[in-house]
């Protein structure tokens, strides 16, 4: 949910503390912006760099670019979150996610059987706060997850769900192609 003002501001670079200002210009170097997340994240330096320390580790997990994506986007949908869900929408095409795919994520599905149970789990994970049960888990399983990635999954929804909850508490301002919240079938 955004409001028509953010709840909480975002900060100005140019105000920043040092340490911030360079974290926030590290940031635009990486993506060409500073995305109103990421200064809203600014106004507590330990949340943006916890945030961008566990993004940055995830990234070098065992999922793909396509399949963290996957992930964000049935965490947002699950978690009602307009801004991530616009701006997994433009990333997860740039990480080659077709429109059939992002919308299947949405719903907690995938294209293939792979992709289904990925965004399933995760879509559970959120849902249920972390509690699935066994068959769950051996669904899982079943579908070539192993244990290793089911816990890479678990950090990925509490990354996204950091993510959400910043831009519910802040009304965070969409800076993306926004998306509807709704989605159709």
């Amino acid at each position: 949910m955004t409001a028509a003002s953010p709840r909480i501001a975002p900060l100005d670079p140019a105000s920043a503390d040092p340490a911030v200002a360079a974290t926030l210009a590290s940031v635009k170097a990486k993506l060409g912006v500073v995305p109103n997340l990421f200064r809203t994240f600014a106004r507590s330096p330990a949340a943006l760099d916890g945030y961008l320390a566990l993004s940055d580790a995830l990234a070098g997990g065992r999922l793909s670019a396509g399949q963290r994506e996957i992930v964000a986007l049935s965490v947002g949908q699950a978690n009602r979150c307009g801004y991530c869900l616009a701006a997994h929408t433009l990333i997860g095409k740039g990480a080659g996610l077709s429109e059939a795919d992002i919308h299947a994520a949405r719903t907690g599905t995938g294209a293939d059987p792979h992709d289904t149970a990925l965004a399933a789990f995760a879509r559970r994970l959120t849902e249920q706060r972390g509690v699935v049960s066994d068959d769950e888990l051996a669904a899982f399983r079943r579908a070539g997850f192993d244990d290793a990635v089911a816990l890479e999954v678990v950090a990925l929804v509490a990354l996204n769900t950091l993510t959400n909850y910043t831009n519910h508490l802040a009304g965070t301002a969409v800076d993306f192609p926004p998306v509807p919240l709704e989605i159709a079938g």
